[in-house]
């Protein structure tokens, strides 16, 4: 019940914002245009993305440091732990020496979806065509290698095509285990 009751306020709310930013609703709450539209509900690309990403604007110094510090936070608040680290470094490492063709790779990489972006910087799948010669993408997945094959046994990664095992094995407490690694 509580769930309907927060549900209906959040409606109540919605109805709210929609009338104070559109007068109009209030006269005609249903209206022939699609009812979540941005133009009606500036509140809505808050919660949903899109796939178009905005445009780079390098003409003087202030939209310059703007569009990379706006570059900066996606490669570090991505909300996969991982992607955070390896692209947040990368980019705060190179971003500066970037021209306006890298940076534009950068977005491309930046509009990939996490779990497949993993994926293909650690070679768990093949990444796509046009992604592969990505420059941007491709330095990134060389450095990820690289530090997988200095810092990590080949035991405790899966092959090329298949996933990670992932966790601890608490519950075995180490039996039947491999013997190195961490898996």
């Amino acid at each position: 019940m509580a769930m309907l009751r927060r549900a209906l306020i959040g409606a109540r709310q919605t109805m709210n914002i929609m009338r104070i930013r559109n007068p109009s609703v209030a006269s005609n709450p249903v209206r022939s245009e699609a009812p979540y539209s941005c133009r009606t509900l500036s509140v809505m690309p808050r919660f949903f993305s899109t796939s178009q990403s905005f445009s780079i604007d390098l003409s003087n110094e202030e939209n310059k440091r703007q569009t990379l510090n706006r570059l900066l936070y996606r490669s570090r608040q991505r909300g996969y732990l991982e992607l955070d680290l390896v692209l947040g470094n990368w980019v705060e490492e190179h971003i500066s020496s970037m021209d306006e063709s890298r940076i534009k790779a950068l977005v491309d990489v930046l509009d990939v979806e996490n779990p497949d972006l993993w994926k293909w910087l650690t070679g768990q799948e093949q990444p796509p065509e046009k992604l592969n010669s990505n420059p941007v993408f491709s330095a990134v997945r060389d450095k990820v290698m690289g530090n997988l094959n200095t810092h990590a046994s080949p035991e405790t990664r899966a092959t090329p095509g298949k996933p990670w095992v992932r966790g601890w094995d608490d519950y075995k407490k180490g039996r039947d285990s491999p013997i190195t690694g961490n898996q």
